[in-house]
């Protein structure tokens, strides 16, 4: 009796290799620049000490403010929606905590639920209006950024000073990680660290991962972004989770706001201006799509070290002025976005290498056509 196995060696089952889809090919593209600019900075600016690790770790301390901003906008981004009140709030943020520090006597303790509550508020309110009242999400956040930008003004024209004990211990409180360090020429240790603020944005960072990729909240993020009647016809509430990415949003603006007061200890009417800028374009840098549906808080991550180390290289460059740094982020914000018009265009079945495949395909088929109209030309036009 003959027993057929059900797999032989010559019939076995096809191997099929996973495409990396759009949200990979973008983060990769990401952290390949991030890298390949600070690896050129370390070779071409040796004296600056970009090897050290502090000054690696510094870009992150420096702008944790900034990374709580756009994971915020990563997360509204990815609905289709945007919100460009988060500077504002930010702002807004730092002058009462800095009123509430030095004019009104609060413990320092209290800045934090404050700060909490304004971002809450914000988000709760833009979040209403764009979700269920279904206004234009650029016209309600633009109506909260002028909002916020006058309250500053009305709550304090002028700056403030923080000089809180408190609150000053903790803007300068240092965690430092005794396993990386730098020997300097005097003989003494450089040892990286971190802030308060950048470890709050990391543990943000990560909550966020794990709730984009593991729960229902994060799937329905990027059903409502991709495709919003689908994701209707699916079960997802689309009105709720837009209503809910921005209350997401708020809070985070609300919590970059605190850490921006811990970097910056003061109050000032122009703090906060442009962050929003910031935000977003660290946010498309980093691969999240303006369209929606596309996109990874990692991403954002290193969106905002691109930046961070920007500001760090132009002026090494012998470049003074201070708009140069954001001319630099425009130029890689502009080429990110054309990036994502070309993987729009393409449609989402098809990767990289099938949209250039295609076109190159399309030149070679039309160069026998080319010949054929010369031809046909020389053709009607014969020799006298």
């Amino acid at each position: 009796m003959n027993i057929k196995l059900p797999f032989t060696k010559n019939a076995l089952p096809p191997v099929t290799r996973k495409r990396i889809s759009n949200t990979g090919i973008l983060l990769i593209i990401t952290v390949t620049l991030f890298f390949t600019l600070y690896i050129a900075s370390t070779i071409l600016f040796k004296s600056s000490n970009f090897a050290k690790y502090s000054v690696f770790f510094n870009l992150l301390n420096n702008k944790a403010h900034i990374l709580l901003l756009a994971l915020g906008l990563t997360v509204v981004l990815i609905t289709g929606s945007i919100d460009i009140s988060v500077g504002s709030v930010t702002g807004l943020v730092s002058m009462v905590i800095a009123t509430m520090l030095t004019q009104k006597g609060f413990d320092a303790i209290w800045t934090i639920p404050v700060s909490l509550a304004i971002g809450i508020a914000f988000g709760v309110v833009q979040g209403f209006l764009v979700a269920y009242m279904e206004i234009q999400p650029f016209i309600v956040t633009l109506s909260g950024l002028f909002f916020a930008r006058g309250m500053i003004s009305v709550i304090n024209p002028v700056s403030v000073p923080i000089t809180d004990k408190t609150f000053m211990s903790w803007s300068g409180a240092k965690v430092y990680i005794p396993f990386l360090f730098n020997e300097r020429k005097n003989g003494t240790l450089d040892i990286a660290y971190l802030t308060p603020a950048a470890i709050v944005a990391i543990l943000v960072l990560i909550l966020l991962i794990i709730a984009m990729k593991k729960t229902k909240f994060g799937r329905a993020l990027y059903a409502v972004g991709g495709n919003p009647q689908s994701a209707l016809l699916m079960g997802v509430n689309v009105r709720r989770t837009k209503f809910q990415a921005h209350v997401l949003c708020g809070l985070l603006a609300g919590i970059g706001g605190f850490l921006f007061t811990l970097f910056a200890p003061s109050g000032n009417p122009g703090n906060g201006v442009g962050y929003e800028i910031d935000a977003i374009s660290s946010s498309v840098i980093g691969g999240v799509m303006l369209s929606g549906g596309v996109g990874l808080p990692v991403g954002t991550l290193f969106g905002v070290l691109i930046n961070s180390l920007i500001e760090r290289v132009v002026p090494l460059l012998g470049i003074t002025e201070a708009s140069w740094p954001r001319i630099i982020t425009s130029a890689f914000l502009f080429v990110f976005i054309v990036l994502q018009s070309i993987f729009i265009g393409a449609g989402n079945k098809k990767g990289v290498s099938a949209i250039l495949m295609q076109k190159i395909k399309a030149r070679i088929s039309a160069f026998p056509k080319r010949f054929k109209r010369i031809f046909q030309r020389k053709k009607t036009y014969p020799d006298k």
